[in-house]
């Protein structure tokens, strides 16, 4: 066997050799062979889930991560995909480095999603409702469905070849889950936090539930647009400022407001102005004539008025409005609801009432035309609030609800972090952290659906008085208890009805960290396993799953769930447009591992509208987005590939530009690390002076095995620092560059000649550190591409004598700055000659020759790697140039080298006509190149357009810049 030369200077080396390298056994048979290339799915089934790189626990404080739960909608896409990919890397990591890990896979029931899509089947069906068939046969159904999603979106996760605790795998809707949900609930209702209240919501008409922010969407609308709303025939319009005056009794003047919601003025109780605006300082404490609800609304003062905006007066209509609302209790008004919980103009609307509120816009505009109160209409820049999950117009109303006081709880959040017991990444993220706590709203969690966790809270009324009274309770028998002590009454004069509503999924995912581990019970796992060491997630839900998380934890449980935050961006396209399935540039998971030809993303869009996910218009849309973006399909690129293009973006960023070429790109890297892998083997086998050599004298190795090992070493420290700080895209770059450019392409490469002469110290000396990096390499690997990892490194030809090693490497010492200078001096004399080459379309099968002109002895001694490295033979090297070097030379210079090729007649005569192609294709490129930057440097062009806009086009810039730096180059060298 090898062993390494054992005095001072290489005792480290000694041991680095025998504590990663040693394998017990080495023999080379059969099973251990290498098919000819890369091909993903010959080795994913069978390599899922092994965790071959787990070396024993030696750590005994354990690293705990849940994943944030997927919801049973649907299948997992790419967002799912990258959070399960960062979490998966870290455990990965974490238990190479000799840690427990407890990483806890999951569920969301998803409320309101999950009872649309079944109500959407059902109706599909059989055209019935939920209400056709009951509360408990509906919920059977959902159970149904639920059970059928859970599994796909478990085996996709499998496929990502995650390492999850599946043995600990729960769902927010389980037994354990809602008795957590029900204890929390009840200790917050008894403190005071959560009360009942008729209070403003956001709505959707076609859920007839109360919505969260999360799953309200802003539609930017610049000017009259037409928008189709579930229910109506007609798109209806948006974009429009209506104006139109009331009446000041007793004067005769008029105040102008405006609005973009014409319905709305039938629950105006009030016109506000600002206190200091002086035109109308005057009519301030005087009424209005109301034209329609014929009663008198009074002009109040209040400074949240914008006098700049409009008229500088505005209606007030606390019922439909969150500012209006505020204004409404400030100065104690009345709320007049005027729409009606499906959509409808209430009775309170007179000769209005009953009609859909988008009709009754029409029917009021014109009314006011008539009796000449209307002031003109006009394009107006709004937003509209769009229910995400029925793509309803959401409508602002009042409604009895479940409120959760927030403020103390908020206020401690954003101590937590303000006094460094809680840390976001990144720390940007700190402001908005704060500017959602610090202006916290209660939070509305009750839901007017079936399914999700039932209300524990009771109405108690007495059957001889009139006393009512609300209590939480487990069940029915202990809250009557609870009602008849608070009203002083006999539990057997009283009767409970238990609140039909749910609660906001939210809920019960802010208890997850908690709940996960058997809280409220006091459980063995929950002192070992609680807080989580980390909680890892997409910075959109920063403040409706993490903010609450540490609000109801640190109430509930007395300590933070958590003390550090990682934060990811949301993943779009290669155009950097968020991911839709209406755009049709949805990419599964399993299409990029599997590959996936356009016929099969069609089918499955197909499948979408037949579900009801899509409708018709958006199922077209889809089909052609995929013709664009996919004219070929998917290729199958595997989980590593996968996996890898993930963790090679800077995860902090706001967006993620995922593209699939660049995964394919990444499955060719897999397989050169798999060619890099058969190389060695094939020369272990056929290195006659293998079982003969008893000592490696570090001395002995050549130049460029020193030079790859100081790479190797500050590939490792590269890819440490870049985990330890959780910039994956550090540690992937560092290893695609040692991996791919250094070790493949510069480092094997000039081992060919000395692994020839096979009986020397130098081929022993190239083996042993090609295993050696390809060891360390591996295992660097490994967190990344587990499945390749694995498979090459369970392969590798390595020496007997040792227990294999399984650990994540540390530092190295193996850094020789005076060699890497040299092979840089080296390597750009072999990139000089190989851009000529390239440039040129030079053979070296054509007879040209190359000529170095430098003083350094370094390129005379080791003109060989030179040649390896560039495929031309025979490189002279001197100190002036040869006369035979006269004619037909291209001619460049790399610091103090001057690198002549001598071309061909032919190819000397083709350069007068590339020259004139690129002078014009030169004139094109700087034209574009002149536009983009007048545009990009344009006013309007730095405040109108958005951060993904930007982001293309400064890559089109620096994509116009390289090419015309190419042709610059070419002339120059052309042109002698």
């Amino acid at each position: 066997m090898f062993r390494l030369y054992n005095r001072g200077r290489y005792k480290h080396l000694r041991d680095i050799f025998y504590s990663t390298c040693h394998r017990k056994n080495s023999t080379i048979n059969a099973n251990n062979e290498l098919d000819q290339g890369y091909v993903p799915h010959k080795l994913e089934p069978f390599n899922k889930n092994k965790n071959y790189f787990k070396p024993p626990v030696k750590i005994s404080k354990p690293f705990t991560l849940v994943l944030p739960p997927p919801n049973i909608t649907g299948t997992l896409h790419l967002g799912h995909a990258l959070t399960a990919t960062v979490q998966d890397v870290i455990i990965r990591w974490k238990q190479m480095q000799g840690i427990e890990t407890v990483w806890i896979p999951g569920m969301d029931h998803a409320g309101i999603a999950t009872q649309m899509v079944v109500e959407k089947l059902l109706w599909k069906g059989s055209k019935q409702t939920r209400y056709d068939i009951g509360r408990e046969t509906f919920l059977e159904k959902v159970q149904e469905w639920k059970n059928e999603k859970g599994g796909v979106i478990g085996e996709q996760l499998r496929q990502l070849g995650v390492l999850l605790d599946w043995d600990k795998e729960v769902f927010t809707l389980d037994e354990q889950r809602s008795k957590a949900v029900k204890q929390a609930f009840i200790q917050l209702f008894d403190t005071g936090l959560i009360y009942r209240s008729d209070s403003l919501v956001n709505w959707s008409c076609l859920l007839k539930s109360a919505i969260s922010d999360i799953e309200v969407e802003q539609l930017p609308i610049t000017g009259s647009t037409y928008v189709s709303v579930p229910g109506y025939d007609k798109p209806v319009e948006f974009g429009i400022l209506t104006k139109f005056a009331y009446i000041i009794e007793g004067t005769g003047e008029e105040i102008v407001v405006a609005t973009t919601r014409p319905e709305t003025m039938l629950g105006d109780v009030a016109v506000a102005v600002h206190p200091e605006d002086q035109r109308y300082s005057k009519f301030i404490g005087l009424h209005l004539k109301h034209p329609f609800r014929h009663d008198r609304i009074p002009i109040i003062a209040d400074a949240f008025v914008d006098r700049e905006f409009g008229t500088g007066a505005v209606k007030i209509t606390p019922a439909h409005d969150f500012n209006d609302f505020d204004v409404g209790k400030r100065h104690a008004l009345q709320a007049l609801s005027v729409i009606d919980e499906n959509g409808h103009l209430t009775q309170a609307c007179g000769q209005f009432a009953g009609l859909p509120r988008f009709e009754a816009r029409k029917v009021i505009t014109e009314e006011l035309r008539k009796i000449g109160l209307l002031r003109g209409r006009q394009d107006h820049t709004m937003v509209v609030p769009i229910c995400s999950r029925s793509k309803d117009v959401v409508e602002f109303l009042i409604r009895p609800q479940w409120f959760l006081n927030c403020d103390s709880m908020a206020a401690e959040a954003v101590r937590d972090v303000k006094e460094g017991r809680l840390s976001i990444e990144p720390k940007e993220l700190e402001k908005t952290w704060f500017a959602w706590l610090e202006n916290i709203r209660d939070w509305c969690i009750s839901r007017q659906l079936w399914w999700g966790h039932q209300i524990p809270a009771y109405l108690c009324s007495s059957k001889s008085t009139d006393k009512t009274v609300w209590v939480a309770a487990e069940n029915e028998q202990i809250a009557l208890k609870k009602a008849a002590s608070k009203l002083g009454l006999e539990s057997s004069d009283l009767e409970a009805k238990r609140d039909e509503d749910v609660l906001d999924t939210w809920f019960s995912s802010a208890l997850h960290p908690f709940s996960v581990f058997g809280w409220p019970s006091k459980t063995d796992d929950l002192s070992k396993y609680y807080p989580l060491s980390l909680m890892e997630t997409g910075h959109d839900i920063l403040f409706f799953w993490v903010a609450r998380m540490v609000m109801l934890g640190t109430k509930l449980t007395g300590q933070l769930p958590f003390n550090k935050v990682l934060l990811h961006g949301i993943v779009c396209d290669a155009q950097g447009r968020k991911m839709s399935k209406s755009l049709g540039n949805v990419v599964a998971p399993e299409d990029v591992i599997k590959g996936a030809s356009l016929e099969n993303l069609k089918r499955i869009s197909e499948t979408n509208y037949d579900l009801g996910i899509l409708s018709k218009e958006e199922l077209d849309r889809s089909v052609q987005g995929q013709k664009k973006m996919f004219p070929d399909g998917i290729p199958e690129c595997g989980s590593d590939a996968l996996r890898f293009t993930l963790m090679s973006h800077n995860i902090k960023n706001f967006y993620i530009h995922f593209d699939v070429r660049e995964c394919y790109t990444n499955k060719l890297f897999c397989n050169k690390i798999w060619q890099a892998t058969k190389f060695t083997k094939l020369w272990y086998s056929n290195v006659s002076a293998l079982q003969e050599l008893k000592v490696i004298q570090f001395d002995s190795l050549s130049i460029v095995d020193k030079w790859i090992l100081s790479k190797l070493s500050h590939c490792v420290d590269k890819v440490n620092e870049g985990m330890e700080n959780f910039d994956f895209c550090t540690s992937t770059g560092a290893l695609k560059n040692f991996l791919y450019y250094e070790f493949c392409d510069i480092y094997l490469e000039t081992t060919k000649r000395g692994l020839r002469a096979a009986d020397g110290l130098v081929a022993a000396g190239h083996l042993w550190t090609l295993l050696t990096c390809l060891d360390i390499g591996l295992r660097s690997l490994a967190p990344f591409m587990p499945v390749l990892s694995e498979h090459l490194h369970t392969r590798l030809p390595l020496f007997p004598g040792e227990e294999k090693v399984l650990e994540y490497p540390q530092k190295l010492n193996w850094t020789n700055g005076a060699i890497e200078k040299y092979i840089e001096e080296l390597m750009n004399v072999v990139v000089a000659i190989r851009r000529l080459k390239k440039v040129f379309r030079i053979s070296v099968k054509g007879g040209s020759k190359v000529h170095l002109v430098s003083t350094s002895s370094f390129l005379s001694n080791y003109s060989q790697i030179i040649e390896d490295l560039t495929g031309f033979q025979n490189i002279t090297v001197s100190d002036r140039i040869s006369p035979e070097f006269s004619n037909n030379i291209l001619k460049d210079k790399v610091e103090n080298t001057y690198v002549y090729v001598q071309v061909s007649d032919d190819v000397k005569k083709s350069l007068q006509l590339d020259l004139d192609k690129s002078e014009k294709k030169m004139g094109k490129l700087q034209k574009e190149l002149d536009r983009l930057k007048k545009m990009v440097s344009h006013n309007n062009y730095v405040v109108n357009v958005d951060e993904k806009k930007k982001e293309l086009d400064s890559k089109k810039i620096i994509s116009l810049e390289d090419q015309l730096s190419r042709l610059q180059y070419f002339q120059n060298i052309a042109k002698g």
